[in-house]
C-alpha cells in the first residue's frame, strides 16, 4: 500500500471519529434543550410541589453541566486533532471553517459552564429565598434571569457552531 493511500486512510478514520463525536454532542445538546429541560419543569410542576421549579432547576443544571463539559472536551479534541490533520488532505476554507466553529463550540461551552453556571450557582447560594419566590423586580431575580438568558445563548451558539463544524468536516471528505 503506497504511503499516500495510508495517510489518506488515517485521515478519513480520524475525521470520521471527529465527525461522530461532534454529531453525538450536538444530538445530546439538542435532546437536552428540546426534551430534558422542558420535561423536568413540566413534570415536576404538574405535581404542584412548592419547590418544583427548584428541583427541576437542579436537574437541568446538573444535566447542562454534563452537556457543557462534554462539549468543551469534544470541541477541544476535535479542534486539536483537526490541527494535526491540517497537513493532510484537509485544506483551505473548510479547514479554517472547521477550526473556527470548533473553537467557538469549545469557548461557548466553557463560558456556559465555568462562568455563567458558576455565577448562577453563586446567586442561588447567596439568595435568602428560592429564585422562583423572588419578586420580578428583585435584583437577584433580575440577575438570575439575565444569566439564564446568557446560558441559553451560549448553548445555542455552541450548537450552531457544532452544526457548522459537522458540515465543514463532511465537506472535507470530498477534498
Amino acid at each position: 500500500m503506497p504511503l499516500i493511500d495510508l495517510i489518506e486512510k488515517e485521515f478519513r478514520v480520524i475525521n470520521s471519529i471527529r465527525l461522530i463525536l461532534v454529531a453525538c454532542w450536538l444530538g445530546a445538546a439538542l435532546f437536552f434543550s428540546v426534551v430534558v429541560a422542558p420535561a423536568a419543569f413540566g413534570v415536576l410542576r404538574s405535581f404542584a410541589l412548592p419547590n418544583a421549579s427548584e428541583i427541576a432547576g437542579a436537574i437541568v443544571n446538573r444535566s447542562l453541566g454534563v452537556v457543557n463539559v462534554s462539549g468543551f472536551v469534544i470541541g477541544l479534541i476535535a479542534l486539536l486533532s483537526g490541527l494535526v490533520l491540517r497537513n493532510s488532505t484537509s485544506r483551505g476554507l473548510w479547514l479554517v471553517l472547521q477550526s473556527i466553529s470548533l473553537l467557538v463550540l469549545t469557548i461557548a461551552t466553557a463560558v456556559g459552564h465555568w462562568i455563567i453556571a458558576a455565577r448562577i450557582h453563586a446567586l442561588r447560594a447567596a439568595s435568602q429565598l428560592r429564585i422562583d419566590q423572588l419578586a420580578p423586580d428583585d435584583p437577584t431575580k433580575i440577575a438570575f434571569d439575565s444569566l439564564h438568558g446568557y446560558s441559553v445563548q451560549a448553548l445555542g451558539i455552541a450548537m450552531i457552531a457544532a452544526l457548522v463544524a459537522i458540515l465543514a468536516i463532511v465537506r472535507s471528505f470530498k477534498n
